[in-house]
């Protein structure tokens, strides 16, 4: 399988650019994405169709992304995992009572 030309890019414009407004993803080359210097997301495209592959887990996984509710299906899963990979906003303080018997 190999990586998506430009024409298989073409198809998938909706898709990078939404992709590209994750503000924590770089796309070094059209259709390639890092994190943090590291290879996030890229595609390939096959006579079998589009697809996308998502590093999780610190492996890549496939997704088909041919039709509009595939894509969808790889938008909620990047979302997902970028929403759990980002750092938590920090705590508000607890307000410690210090007082005895308080």
């Amino acid at each position: 399988m190999k990586h998506a030309g430009p024409e298989a890019l073409d198809r998938l414009h909706d898709l990078l650019v939404k992709l590209r407004s994750h503000e924590s993803l770089v796309e070094r080359k059209r259709g390639t994405f890092y994190r943090k210097g590291s290879a996030f997301l890229h595609f390939h495209e096959d006579p079998a169709g589009l697809f996308a592959d998502l590093k999780l887990a610190g492996e890549f996984t496939r997704f088909r992304v041919s039709t509009a509710a595939e894509r969808a299906v790889l938008l909620r899963e990047v979302a997902a995992l970028l929403a759990k990979l980002s750092p938590a906003a920090p705590r508000a303080a607890r307000s410690r009572d210090t007082r005895r018997g308080a």
